[in-house]
């Protein structure tokens, strides 16, 4: 069971720490010190319930299939090397760094609707916790305990993100901390895709 949940938690800290622009509005929020927690707590229940839509409903399904497994592990790896290749070519050419805005603060309503907008109208949230998390927690005998883990690196993640963002900034502000920590999600993306492939 203690290797379901490091699978679990190994698997979506892999997915979720990938720059994109769910992370950046936490991190953004952060920053500027805004409605910080109730953005945090928004994105992790978010991520509880498309784990476990993932676990219950399409993990299942493609564990009875033998042959939308195989189709799944493959569009998995895929979206994976993809995603490792995207990774690769930030860490080469790392984008501006981000700051903290002096624009005048945003309701909690905004903020929140803001939030909900980054993660549900992002296809990769789909593919990250509902297919892909699906597909790896299907393979695990124990898949609520894997989804356990994957609910727990999600929390982990968007809390220090959002609470550790002010600390961080003068690191943060510098381009070569982006570029290795998108080295270290290409490196991560590839060895989870062969991982996936070879299971």
């Amino acid at each position: 069971m203690f290797t379901s949940v490091l699978a679990g938690f190994a698997n979506s800290l892999a997915l979720i720490a990938a720059i994109g622009a769910q992370n950046a509005f936490v991190l953004r929020q952060g920053l500027r010190r805004e409605h910080v927690w109730a953005v945090v707590i928004t994105c992790a229940a978010s991520d509880a319930l498309l784990i476990a839509l993932g676990v219950a409903g399409m993990g299942t399904a493609i564990a009875d299939r033998p042959m939308l497994l195989q189709v799944a592990k493959w569009c998995g790896a895929a979206f994976l090397l993809a995603y490792a290749v995207l990774a690769a070519r930030r860490a080469a050419r790392p984008a501006a760094a981000l700051h903290a805005g002096a624009a005048r603060p945003a309701t909690l309503r905004a903020t929140l609707v803001a939030c909900l907008a980054f993660t549900y109208l992002n296809p990769h949230v789909y593919l990250d916790t509902v297919l892909l998390l699906g597909a790896v927690a299907s393979q695990h005998r124990h898949q609520w305990v894997f989804a356990a883990g994957a609910v727990a690196a999600s929390a982990v993640w968007f809390a220090a993100l959002g609470g550790g963002a002010r600390k961080l900034a003068p690191v943060l502000a510098r381009p070569g901390a982006w570029r290795v920590l998108d080295g270290v999600v290409a490196a991560v993306m590839v060895a989870i895709a062969v991982g996936l492939l070879l299971s």
